[in-house]
């Protein structure tokens, strides 16, 4: 199995290292990811810069190539130009795999979600993809290797079930990891919650006089949970998969508006 490997915490950050490691012997693993750190930055690409990049060298056993661009961004150059240059014209990974995420992606935060976008431009582009996160309750307590072998047997799990379709796409939650000996949490296929962010905004003043407002609040505090929903499944100390599509489109709606508008 050919595997392309991005993220949006950047090529240096442990969860990407931790989870090349876990997933190493899975087939030919190869890295393209964000230079620097691009967390929230959705599905945003760029066309008014150029996108740099090199090859850079993380760890002794871990490196790839890093683009001065944000996590669709490394996907979209991957699969259209960087992989065909590398291992021949038409070819393409058999799956893409994002992550590992420095904190959680459930809830609306899928949709800000750099890590998610990587994966839903991969399948959009045709090549199946799982988006990969660690819920963080405490960040001075994180236990990467171990939250990367539980990720490696989720995937393992999902490819054992049948072959994924091209346009597919998985994302996956694994709750927090606060020991090198945690036991593997239960696995449950959930919908995504929908509700806002409980969040706010600081208002501050710069000595020079120059008003700014600061993001305020907690990325896993929501107006509401659902029962039974990632964000809620996920809180109770399980694994979370949630199969999700990029289409926008809301069938339930179509009919009610071709009736009022179509002459």
């Amino acid at each position: 199995m050919r595997i392309l490997l991005t993220n949006d915490d950047g090529i240096h950050a442990p969860g990407i290292v931790s989870l090349h490691s876990a997933i190493s012997d899975l087939g030919h693993i190869w890295t393209a990811a964000p230079l620097t750190v691009q967390s929230a930055a959705g599905h945003g690409i760029t066309y008014t810069d150029p996108l740099r990049v090199e090859r850079v060298q993380v760890t002794r056993s871990f490196g790839g190539i890093a683009v001065d661009g944000r996590p669709a961004d490394c996907v979209k150059l991957a699969i259209r130009s960087l992989w065909p240059e590398q291992f021949g014209d038409n070819s393409q990974p058999d799956l893409t795999i994002s992550g590992m995420n420095s904190g959680a992606n459930a809830g609306i935060n899928i949709l800000y979600s750099g890590t998610v976008a990587a994966a839903i431009e991969s399948a959009f582009l045709g090549v199946p993809s799982i988006a990969v996160s660690l819920y963080l309750r405490d960040r001075n307590n994180i236990h990467w290797d171990r939250a990367s072998q539980m990720a490696r047997s989720v995937i393992d799990r999902i490819l054992a079930t049948r072959p994924l379709s091209p346009h597919e796409v998985l994302n996956v939650n694994i709750p927090p990891v606060e020991s090198s000996d945690a036991p593997m949490p239960p696995i449950r296929v959930v919908e995504m919650n929908a509700a806002p962010l409980e969040e706010g905004f600081d208002r501050r003043v710069s000595p020079a006089g120059q008003v700014y407002y600061w993001a305020a609040g907690e990325g896993m505090r929501f107006t509401s949970t659902t029962e039974g929903s990632d964000v809620d499944v996920l809180g109770s100390g399980c694994i979370t998969v949630t199969p999700l599509s990029y289409i926008m489109t809301d069938g339930d709606r179509m009919q009610e508006w071709r009736e009022s508008l179509e002459d």
